[in-house]
């Protein structure tokens, strides 16, 4: 037989064995670097019955197009395209959950994670010696040269030191985004995992409450192939919102902490923005004037700070269902506008109550700004970016 014969014969071969591995490949604007990957996949992978699951967050440079070309191509590619959800997290979340493979894999579609890597980790994780096999840039062996930024190595390095400490969890890197399991171990804690964008090894180890046999590979960390890295502070703040998650995430939900400090910022912004307008029309009231120079202002810096939450609000605490779009924006701020006027009216009614009942002011103040806060944070969620939001 010819060697394109064997290569026939062994891909039929191992078209025809049950699936064994999945491999999960996150996704935003990776257009041009998608078929190489399934290449290099496909060199790696050798003689293991796999599957790609391109979990794409509708990329606007066509990259869910593209993976569905490939999968015309070749049966072993998916295609997941997500509307309305962004995050790598809950991408990631979403693919794994998505196979009948009974063992998943996750990796970057941008070629910075080296495909070689995925048999020794298959063998690991199959071998029932360890549950979680995952490419470590920081372990003996490993190297970052060809990434070529000393300054993201840095970065990286504080933010493994910060996770560490945090969430207990002791590897080199548990921020890498290069990881192997069994889909059962992901599938039996699926649903307490965060999805907060950060990184999804660091939210596993942290949830799982059997700690996972887990083995170590050095990982060649490389240079992206083609297109703009997608770090930049907001990836650094949605890090740092996982890390609050798993701290304090089940006393006090992230979401509403995001809404309430959002709010406390708020107030900040209103009472310098009263205090300016004070300052340059402020004065004592004039006998006959309809409006008075603290009411104008207030009115002003009650619409700057709405409009400071609200996009405050849509860039970070909603960041995987934010709003884009001139109008969508409008509509969403006017929702919001609405929002905020129901709850200054359950505010003031309920604290006005309280101190009919003989509750002191302040106490009866800080009731109504709490209830207020939960208000608005409910219908915000439900009406500007639920389901009801666009």
């Amino acid at each position: 037989m010819t060697l394109l014969q064997d290569d026939l014969t062994d891909t039929v071969s191992v078209a025809t064995r049950p699936l064994q591995l999945a491999v999960v490949l996150p996704t935003f604007n990776e257009r041009n670097n998608l078929a190489p990957m399934i290449d290099r996949l496909d060199a790696a992978l050798k003689g293991v019955a796999w599957e790609a699951i391109i979990v794409d967050d509708n990329s606007p440079d066509g990259t869910s197009d593209e993976a569905r070309a490939i999968a015309l191509r070749d049966q072993r590619v998916r295609v997941i395209e997500r509307i309305g959800r962004r995050g790598l997290s809950s991408a990631a979340i979403e693919g794994m959950c998505a196979t009948a493979a009974p063992v998943v894999a996750v990796m970057d579609a941008d070629h910075q994670h080296d495909p070689a890597l995925l048999p020794e980790m298959l063998a690991a994780v199959t071998s029932g010696e360890f549950d979680l096999a995952y490419a470590s840039r920081f372990c003996e062996g490993a190297s970052t040269a060809a990434w070529g930024r000393p300054d993201r190595v840095k970065a990286s390095g504080f933010a493994n030191n910060l996770a560490r400490r945090v969430t207990g969890v002791t590897l080199t890197d548990p921020m890498s985004g290069y990881f192997m399991l069994r889909t059962s171990t992901l599938r039996a804690d699926a649903h307490r995992l965060s999805g907060v964008g950060f990184k999804i090894l660091l939210d596993i180890l942290a949830t799982v409450e059997t700690p996972l046999r887990v083995k170590e590979f050095p990982l060649s960390f490389a240079a992206r192939a083609d297109g703009e890295s997608k770090l930049d502070r907001t990836v650094v703040f949605e890090f740092l919102v996982g890390l609050y998650d798993k701290w304090l995430g089940r006393i006090i939900p992230t979401r509403f902490a995001l809404f309430g400090t959002i709010g406390a910022f708020g107030v900040l912004v209103h009472m310098a923005v009263l205090s300016a307008f004070l300052a340059v029309f402020g004065g004592p009231p004039i006998r006959g004037q309809l409006v008075t120079a603290f009411e104008v202002g207030q009115t002003v810096a009650a619409l700057t700070a709405m409009t400071f939450n609200f996009f405050l609000n849509n860039a970070l605490t909603y960041a995987d269902k934010r709003l884009t779009g001139f109008v969508p924006l409008l509509r969403g701020w006017a929702k919001f506008g609405l929002t905020c006027l129901v709850g200054l009216t359950a505010n003031v009614g309920v604290a006005a109550i309280l101190v009919r009942y003989g509750i002191h002011e302040y106490p009866a103040a800080l009731v109504g700004i709490v209830i207020a806060s939960v208000w608005n944070f409910a219908l915000s969620s439900k009406f500007v970016w639920g389901k009801y939001g666009t």
